[in-house]
């Protein structure tokens, strides 16, 4: 059986999480050095929908974006300067297009912050090439696994997934919350690490259904549904742990999870490390 690479679920948090490491850069820091080193690293983040199509960024050299505003002006100077991958993203495509979904390249597109503020603490040498996949506008959960599911190949490849979102999300509450994190926000995060522990994939699927304060924590889907293009590409036989991350600014969980397959290599290469239950 061909080894499979483990990979990711991060929550990325706030833009000022590239500053502010906390507890999530601390535990994403121990993870990245406790890993195997993978060839690339491949990323989602909902800060990067495209319409009908899913777009594979093609740079030598990918830019890094500051997509967003109203932050200290020493955020808008740090820079990721990861090489692309060209070569691995035309064969994303193709896994892609076979799978049914229509995809093609894009060499002008850079990383978001939904991708490059993780990535400083995960590789924080920037010496990994990085490709970035866009995420369909239309996804819902079923489609992300869909989506996560065509993707898992690469974990064969020696490559490292990583479907960054957020585990809550309801910025509307972002500025009124408690200091140290409103209690539905840690309700829903119980809810989402027992039932991944549990695979219990029905109620994750239908988790606005199933899952405490599931409105209140994800207003909109788009920053929850990575952690379904993860689930696609971990398979239903995975093992997951959490990576503790804490709360930041009252309203958004931190936590990330690690996905691997049971009984393969990769997975038994990956280090117990503090803070991961």
């Amino acid at each position: 059986m061909n080894t499979l690479f483990p990979l990711l679920f991060v929550s990325h948090g706030a833009p000022s999480f590239a500053m502010e490491p906390g507890l999530a850069g601390k535990n994403l820091t121990a993870l990245g050095q406790a890993m195997p080193r993978p060839d690339a690293i491949v990323i989602l983040s909902p800060h990067w929908m495209t319409r009908d199509h899913v777009s594979v960024t093609a740079s030598t050299f990918p830019k890094t974006i500051h997509d967003f505003g109203g932050f200290p002006d020493a955020l808008y100077e740090l820079s990721y300067p990861a090489p692309g991958a060209p070569e691995l993203a035309s064969q994303i495509v193709q896994l892609l297009q076979t799978a049914g979904w229509d995809s093609r390249l894009d060499a002008n597109r850079g990383l978001d912050h939904g991708a490059w503020v993780p990535l400083r603490y995960l590789a924080p040498g920037a010496d990994i090439p990085v490709v970035q996949v866009s995420m369909p506008a239309a996804l819902d959960t079923r489609s992300a696994w869909k989506l996560g599911e065509a993707l898992k190949p690469l974990r064969e490849m020696n490559v490292l997934i990583v479907a960054s979102g957020s585990l809550t999300h309801n910025l509307y509450e972002f500025r009124g919350a408690t200091p140290h994190g409103a209690d539905y926000v840690k309700q829903f995060a119980a809810w989402t690490a027992q039932t991944l522990q549990a695979r219990n994939i029905d109620q994750l699927l239908d988790f606005k259904q199933y899952a405490p304060f599931a409105e209140r924590a994800h207003p909109t889907d788009e920053h929850f549904l990575p952690l379904f293009i993860a689930l696609g590409a971990a398979g239903e036989s995975y093992q997951t742990q959490v990576l503790e991350g804490g709360i930041t600014h009252g309203v958004l969980a931190m936590d990330s999870y690690l996905f691997t397959s049971r009984g393969n290599e990769a997975s038994k290469s990956v280090q117990p490390l503090e803070g991961v239950a």
